[in-house]
C-alpha cells in the first residue's frame, strides 16, 4: 500500500504539471486576439485569463467524469504507472509543439498519451473504443469547422454592420466586446480543460482504491487543478500567443470580437453535455473563420496547414511516447525511476532551446516574416476586394513585405483614411 500511495502521490504531481503546461499551452485561445489588436496589454490579459480559468473550473464536473470513466476502462486492470506514462507523453508532447510556436491540442496529447499507456500495458480490452470515437474523434472534427464557419458568417455580418462608420470609430467599442469575449473564452477554457486534470487524477485514485469507481473529483482535486492551469495562464505561452495573433492573420478589432465570441459558444456547449473538445482547434478554426470573413485579409495558409498537421500527429506521437514510457514503468520501481529522470531531462534541453530565441511580453506582437500571398489568398482577394480606407486596401504585397522587414504594422486608429492613403501610394 505504501508503493502505491507513494505511485499516486508521483502520478498527482505530474498530472498537475501536465496542467500547468495545459495552462501557457491554451492561454493563446482566449487572448491572442486581444493582445494582438491592443485591446489589453499583454501582462494584463493573461492575468485576467488566470483568473477566469480558475473560476471556471469550480462550474463543471462533466468533461472530468468522461476522462475518468470514460475514455479508459478503469477496471480493465489500469494501474497508477500507466497513467504516468501517459501524462509523460502529453506533456513531452505539449513542450516541443510550444517550441515550435505550434498551437496542438493539450486535450489530444492527454487522450494520445492515455490511450498509448493503455494499449501496451493493458491491451485493447483497456480502451472504450466507442467513447473516443463519439466524445473525442467526432468533436476533433466537427468544432473547428462550425467554429470557423460561424466565425466567418459574424465577422461578415459584424463589417457589413459597421460599414457605414468609420474604423475609428467602431475599434473602441470592438476592443470592449474583445475584453468580455476573451473573459467569457477564458472561463469556458476551465470549464473544459481544468477538467481534464481533475479526470486523470480521479482515475489515479480510482486506480488507488483511494475514491470509488464513478465518483466526483474530490474538492481538493478541483482545487488544486485550478490553480495549476491558472498559474500556466499566467506565465503566458507567448510563442503560441505569437502564432494565432499575428501568424495566421492579422485581426483587427471586430474579427476578434467575432472569433472569440463564437469559440466561446462552441466550448460552454460541448462543456455542458460532456465533450472533451480541443479549445485549442476551436479557437484556431475561429480566427482562420475570421481571417476568410474580412474581404481582403490574408490568410497564411501555410501556418495554417503546419498547425492541421500538428493537430492529426498530436493523438500518435503522445501515445507513442507514453507507448515507450510505460514499457520502461513496467519495469517495477526502477522503470517508473528511469521514466522520470528522461522527462526531467527532456523538458530541461527543450527549455533550453526555447531560451535562444525568446518570445515574452515584450515582443509577442513581433513577426519576423510572413509568408507571401499565396494561390488561395490572391484568388479571394480576386473575388473579395477590401473595401477603401482599410489596412487591406494597401498595394498587394505590402502588409506581406512589411512583415518580412520588421515594419511594425498599423494599428485601426493609424489606419490611413482614403485620402491618406491616394497620397502615399502615388
Amino acid at each position: 500500500m505504501e508503493h502505491i500511495t507513494l505511485l499516486i502521490g508521483i502520478v498527482i504531481v505530474t498530472a498537475l504539471v501536465f496542467d500547468f503546461t495545459n495552462g501557457f499551452h491554451d492561454t493563446a485561445n482566449a487572448m491572442a486576439t486581444t493582445i494582438s489588436t491592443g485591446a489589453l496589454g499583454p501582462r494584463v490579459a493573461v492575468a485576467m485569463s488566470a483568473v477566469l480559468n480558475l473560476v471556471g473550473a469550480f462550474l463543471s464536473v462533466e468533461v472530468a467524469k468522461t476522462i475518468s470513466g470514460g475514455i479508459i476502462d478503469e477496471g480493465a486492470g489500469i494501474r497508477p504507472e500507466v497513467i504516468f506514462a501517459g501524462l509523460v507523453g502529453a506533456i513531452l508532447w505539449n513542450l516541443v509543439t510550444w517550441l515550435a510556436g505550434l498551437p496542438s491540442s493539450s486535450s489530444h496529447a492527454l487522450f494520445g498519451g492515455l490511450i498509448g499507456a493503455t494499449l501496451v500495458s493493458v491491451g485493447l480490452d483497456g480502451v472504450n473504443g466507442d467513447a473516443i470515437v463519439m466524445k473525442v474523434l467526432i468533436p476533433a472534427v466537427a468544432a473547428p469547422i462550425v467554429a470557423g464557419i460561424a466565425t466567418m458568417v459574424a465577422t461578415r455580418l459584424t463589417y457589413r454592420l459597421g460599414s457605414g462608420r468609420s474604423p475609428e470609430d467602431t475599434a473602441k467599442g470592438y476592443r470592449a466586446g474583445q475584453i468580455a469575449s476573451a473573459a467569457l473564452v477564458s472561463l469556458a477554457h476551465g470549464t473544459n480543460d481544468a477538467q481534464k486534470t481533475m479526470g486523470v487524477i480521479t482515475l489515479a485514485l480510482v486506480t488507488g482504491n483511494v475514491v470509488a469507481p464513478d465518483s466526483d473529483p474530490p474538492l481538493w482535486v478541483i482545487v488544486s487543478a485550478g490553480l495549476a492551469i491558472a498559474l500556466g495562464t499566467y506565465l503566458g505561452g507567448w510563442r503560441i500567443i505569437r502564432t494565432m495573433g499575428k501568424g495566421i492573420t492579422d485581426i483587427q478589432p471586430p474579427q476578434g470580437f467575432a472569433a472569440q465570441t463564437g469559440a466561446a459558444t462552441v466550448i460552454l456547449a460541448s462543456s455542458h453535455i460532456g465533450f472533451a473538445l480541443s479549445t485549442t482547434q476551436v479557437c484556431s478554426g475561429a480566427v482562420m473563420g475570421a481571417g476568410v470573413g474580412r474581404k481582403g485579409a490574408v490568410v497564411r495558409w501555410s501556418t495554417a496547414g503546419r498547425m492541421v498537421v500538428a493537430w492529426v500527429l498530436t493523438l500518435p506521437a503522445a501515445g507513442l511516447v507514453a507507448g515507450g514510457a510505460a514499457l520502461l514503468a513496467d519495469q517495477g520501481n526502477a522503470g517508473v525511476a528511469a521514466v522520470a529522470v528522461l522527462a526531467i531531462l527532456a523538458c530541461g534541453a527543450i527549455w533550453a532551446l526555447s531560451r535562444r530565441k525568446p518570445v515574452d511580453h515584450t515582443n509577442v506582437n513581433e513577426v519576423a516574416a510572413q509568408e507571401p500571398v499565396g494561390a488561395v489568398t490572391a484568388a479571394l482577394r480576386s473575388v473579395a476586394p477590401p473595401p477603401a480606407g482599410t489596412a487591406a486596401s494597401a498595394p498587394e504585397g505590402a502588409v506581406e513585405a512589411a512583415a518580412a522587414s520588421g515594419t511594425p504594422e498599423s494599428t485601426p486608429e493609424q489606419t490611413p483614411t482614403p485620402a491618406a492613403a491616394s497620397s502615399t501610394t502615388r
